[in-house]
Formats: structure tokens, C-alpha cells, sequence
């Protein structure tokens, strides 16, 4: 049978032991929240003409173009909407050719002409895509309409270059700016005030200008 001084010893082991075990437990724990150290982005320069500006940047690699345009151009008419590729505020044409800014790096487009809702037109001389859709009322909210205006401006010129869409049944056919081809390729600009019927009014005007 244990003594009692032996059962006083244990008792103190014991203290000493959970004693010991917190002090590791708590050291443990701000040894965790101690943020690792972060290696430095890499960086890199990239000339862009940007409505019809030669623009040189040194940005981290890992930055979009709408976020160069947006947060180091200060361009801010290009919107982010869903930040990935579904909505099209972002849109802008680059070479003449609508893309979707956000899914793009900006260190991609050395050398491009890159063209904003900025680069159309001015309050004092509106670009006809502009010019129609005040018009016709094809904004509500406005805050989709800058790529609205770009992939219309776009989708125009596809239509004359003799690019197919998915609503020819001949894609060997000249295409035609009809209301369902308009519609087409429109169809990956989202409207949430729903002024689509507003927009295409001012595409057909002015697709007819153009023709």
C-alpha cells in the first residue's frame, strides 16, 4: 500500500508534468501564428498602347489586365463584374478583338494596341455605338454598358469581316447583322437591368450606317 508521502509526490509530478505540457501547448500555439515569410511576386515590364498611348507598367506577373487598366492606368470604365469571364463588364478589344480582361494576364499583351470604353469616344464626340445607345436607351444602371458598348463595336466588325457565329446554318455564308446573329454574339454580355431589346435597337442603327 502506497505511503502517503509517495501520494504527494505523485500529485506533485503530476502538477509539474500538466505544468510542463502547457507551457509547450502555449508556445506551440504562437509559434503557428506566426505568419511565414512571403516571397517577393516577381515583377515585370510591359509596354501596351492603350487608346492610342504607349503605356509601360511594371506590375506583378500575376495581374490581370482589367486590374492594369483599372488600378494602374486608373482606366476605370471597364468593369469587374463576376471576375470570371461570364458577365462581360470587362470586355475591351484588343487589335480590334473583344476579350474578356479579366481572365487575361497583362504581361500577355506586350506590344498590343488595347482599346477601353475610354478610347471610343469623349462627351464631346461620342462614338456612333455610344452615340445609338443613348438613343435608344441601351443602359439602365449602367454599370454593364462600357462592355456592352465594346463587344457591340466588336461583334459589328466580326460580322463585316465574315467571321461565323453559331446562329449561321452556313458558316461558309457572308454573315448579316440580322437580330438573331446580333443576338448570338452578344449572348455572353449580361444585362441585369434587361435592356437587351434597347441595345439591339442600337446595334441595327448602327449596323445600317455601316452598311
Amino acid at each position: 500500500m502506497s505511503s502517503s508521502k509517495d501520494m504527494e509526490i505523485s500529485r506533485r509530478g503530476v502538477l509539474v508534468g500538466s505544468a510542463a505540457a502547457a507551457a509547450l501547448t502555449t508556445v506551440s500555439a504562437a509559434d503557428a501564428q506566426t505568419a511565414p515569410v512571403q516571397p517577393k511576386p516577381a515583377m515585370m515590364k510591359v509596354i501596351m498602347k492603350v487608346n492610342g498611348q504607349r503605356r509601360s507598367l511594371e506590375i506583378d506577373t500575376r495581374t490581370t489586365l482589367l486590374d492594369a487598366l483599372r488600378e494602374h492606368l486608373q482606366l476605370t470604365g471597364s468593369k469587374k463584374g463576376c471576375d470570371h469571364g461570364q458577365c462581360g463588364a470587362c470586355t475591351v478589344m484588343v487589335g480590334g478583338t473583344r476579350i474578356n480582361s479579366c481572365l487575361s494576364l497583362a504581361v500577355m499583351h506586350e506590344g498590343d494596341e488595347i482599346t477601353t470604353i475610354e478610347g471610343l469616344g469623349t462627351p464631346d464626340k461620342l462614338h456612333p455605338m455610344q452615340a445609338a445607345f443613348v438613343k435608344h436607351d441601351g443602359y439602365q444602371c449602367g454599370y454593364c454598358t462600357p462592355g456592352q458598348i465594346c463587344s457591340a463595336v466588336a461583334v459589328l466588325g466580326e460580322i463585316k469581316a465574315g467571321i461565323p457565329s453559331h446562329a449561321m446554318a452556313d458558316v461558309t455564308a457572308k454573315p448579316q447583322a440580322t437580330n438573331d446573329e446580333m443576338r448570338e454574339r452578344m449572348s455572353g454580355n449580361i444585362c441585369r437591368c434587361g435592356a437587351y431589346s434597347n441595345i439591339l435597337e442600337a446595334m441595327t442603327e448602327v449596323a445600317g450606317a455601316n452598311a
